[in-house]
């Protein structure tokens, strides 16, 4: 005991008695003082007392699929910015091959009282995945936002980059420079986000329902690269990928085809996460307006959190098309 009044009383920046008085309900303690020890209490994992466990902490989860695709760090950073100066402590929560699940973390952030919880790239994206924890967190009546396009019928408020636009934006940049073979690397069939690129492709580019210009991948080089090989041997010019990762591994599949980038194939990545400048060529890709959306995302789950009603509707951003050294002039033009 003497132990977790030390440590929560250092994490909080209180004395011990301090600490003494919050747990065992007694007054003369400010109310900022008394939120942030009970939130030092759940960030250390310690559980409440069980007349305090009713209340929720000031305390947000953040779970993501990964840190290793640079777009996700730099929406933590953003969302921890934003949720620190509302006054909440941000858990952040990545997923890894063989580690916790989403649904693991789920129970985690329900056992530690939470007060909402940001998802970005998770299970709602995948259609064909269980989504069975989710409606866990609407039991709750938690406040919940996920970040990117997903499965409509989970009733969660939504903000997303415009896929429909991105395409548009990568296709139209490779039309005006000559390219008419453009192929595309997609994510899983049931990839929410995957399809809307597609979809709109097929609008744009007057597609079949069945095309041999679009290959699917893990989001990994290794999966972008066998899937890209296919197209370039298919004849293909010009190559959209659903993420800078995947237009990192179709760069290495031309190369490893003995062949250019950008003089024999123009590569256009989606994310425009950090370090596209520093690639070889300088990544072209389509720009994901990260900042603004994930100070979105706090504002809704804030407004929730709050007691104010927001709409589910889907908040579509547009991204932005950045021209850089990976697309050039399609062969022969």
């Amino acid at each position: 005991m003497t132990k977790r009044l030390t440590e929560v009383a250092r994490k909080a920046g209180v004395s011990e008695a301090t600490v003494s008085r919050v747990l065992n309900g007694r007054g003369g303690v400010a109310e900022a003082t008394r939120t942030a020890v009970l939130t030092a209490l759940d960030v250390l994992g310690y559980e409440r007392p069980s007349k305090l466990r009713g209340e929720r902490a000031r305390l947000v989860g953040l779970v993501l699929p990964e840190l290793q695709n640079p777009i996700f760090p730099a929406l933590a950073e953003v969302v921890t910015g934003s949720l620190a100066q509302r006054g909440f402590t941000p858990a952040l929560c990545a997923r890894t091959i063989g580690g916790v699940s989403e649904s693991a973390y789920v129970e985690m952030l329900l056992d530690h009282q939470v007060s909402g919880v940001i998802f970005a790239g998770g299970s709602y994206a995948l259609a064909d995945a269980s989504h069975e924890h989710y409606r866990r967190l609407t039991d709750r009546g938690l406040p919940v936002v996920l970040v990117n396009a997903g499965v409509d019928e989970l009733g969660f408020p939504r903000v997303s980059t415009d896929d429909a636009v991105a395409v548009e934006q990568a296709y139209g940049h490779l039309r005006s420079l000559g390219h008419e073979r453009i192929g595309l690397v997609l994510g899983p069939e049931d990839h929410v986000p995957s399809q809307r690129k597609l979809a709109a492709l097929r609008r744009v580019a007057g597609w079949a329902e069945d095309t041999e210009w679009v290959e699917r991948s893990s989001f990994s080089m290794e999966g972008a690269r066998v899937a890209a090989t296919k197209l370039v041997d298919r004849g293909i010019t010009g190559i959209i990928c659903a993420s800078d990762v995947l237009a990192l591994g179709a760069i290495r599949a031309v190369r490893r085809l003995g062949r250019s980038v950008p003089d024999d194939v123009s590569v256009v990545g989606f994310d425009d996460s950090a370090f596209m400048t520093c690639t070889d060529p300088p990544l072209t890709t389509v720009r994901q307006p990260i900042e603004t959306m994930g100070q979105a995302a706090v504002d809704l789950l804030v407004t929730q959190i709050e007691g104010g009603g927001v709409l589910t509707d889907e908040l579509l951003f547009e991204p932005e098309l950045v021209v850089r050294g990976s697309t050039a002039p399609a062969p022969g033009r």
